[in-house]
């Protein structure tokens, strides 16, 4: 029994003095085919995040282009379709922003590149789209003196 104990013993300070060498560590065994796959569907997911994102970037900035020149967003549209993608493509603005001031935070990176850079061309727009959101509300309130409503008004500017 004392040999057993004494080799073991052995065996952990020599595992302890090969560490402090920095010997590497032996290497990870392959990711299971679950969590493999399970990789896979997220660079799917990312990519698509990447892709909605970045068409939501696109219609803020018409959405923007718009409130600049005629001083009223984009109109409600067949069925307010027009104005329900505008409303949702502000959110999702705001998410990705959030999303990436969160993980900016917590690790000190902003969000991954993704596939093809889609995420990371989603979060760039998005940011380029909240710093011309606010240039364009400086515009607006110096030429208008307001912000028009979400909901235009009877006998607003915007109908």
């Amino acid at each position: 029994m004392r040999p057993l104990l004494l080799l073991v013993a052995c065996s952990a300070v020599g595992d302890a003095f090969q560490a402090t060498r920095g010997a590497r560590a032996a290497p990870r065994a392959r990711p299971a085919p679950r969590i493999a796959r399970r990789a896979a569907e997220s660079e799917g997911e990312l990519a698509a995040y990447g892709a909605l994102g970045s068409a939501a970037s696109v219609v803020v900035f018409v959405s923007e282009f718009t409130l600049k020149t005629t001083g009223c967003g984009l109109p409600a549209g067949p069925f307010g379709l027009v104005g329900a993608v505008e409303g949702v493509s502000y959110l999702a603005i705001v998410g990705i922003i959030g999303a990436s001031l969160t993980k900016k935070v917590r690790t000190g990176t902003g969000l991954p590149a993704g596939p093809l850079g889609l995420l990371g061309l989603a979060e760039g727009l998005a940011y380029l789209a909240a710093v011309a959101g606010l240039v364009v509300l400086g515009f607006q309130l110096a030429d208008y003196g307001y912000v028009p409503n979400a909901v235009p008004v009877s006998g607003g500017l915007c109908q």
